[in-house]
């Protein structure tokens, strides 16, 4: 596929998501939606993450103009993984809608349990990103970003497991009528 092809399909991907994200791009979060490893973003809002990657866009646009194939290399790897991120993050809105209607005024533990274990999900899978990508690299200083990614990653899967068996204890507990 040639460059100007693939720089096409990835304006296209972001079109489409600029038009998903138009309706609910202004709700803010509670707090950043994503990893600093893959946006730098500091906002809790869908477009302000959407700003970053037309941001990344153009970068791409500009490196690959002035032939720069590291760095070509490097944004549309990163571009491509936010574009997937904030694909997920969309697929995600419906739950997330679900979540928050007024009747859910306990934050009940099987709630708390389905959401850490979806949590727990995800981050296998982004680590599982991670070491694929990891086996692809050829600069020792990109293997190194990732293997850092990598760790910080494992850490906050730990964190999650140590959080899933405590739910699960508080559900036994609950169960017997603690």
């Amino acid at each position: 596929m040639s460059t100007e092809r693939i720089l096409h399909v990835l304006d296209q991907q972001i079109e489409t998501l600029a038009r998903e994200i138009e309706p609910i791009g202004h709700v803010s979060a509670s707090q950043a939606r994503f990893d600093v490893a893959l946006f730098s973003t500091k906002g809790t809002r869908l477009r302000d993450y959407l700003a970053e990657i037309k941001m990344n866009l153009q970068k791409l646009n500009q490196e690959v103009v002035e032939k720069r194939s590291a760095q070509v290399a490097f944004i549309a790897e990163r571009l491509v993984a936010q574009i997937t991120a904030m694909q997920r993050e969309l697929a995600t809105q419906t739950l997330r809608k679900t979540h928050q209607t007024p009747e859910r005024k306990s934050h009940d533990n099987y709630t708390r349990l389905a959401e850490t274990q979806q949590f727990e999900r995800r981050l296998i899978a982004m680590i599982e990103d991670r070491e694929t990508t990891l086996g692809q690299l050829a600069t020792f200083a990109d293997q190194q970003r990732v293997q850092k990614e990598l760790a910080a990653l494992e850490g906050r899967l730990m964190r999650c497991r140590q959080a899933l068996a405590k739910i699960e204890r508080q559900i036994e507990r609950q169960e017997k009528g603690f």
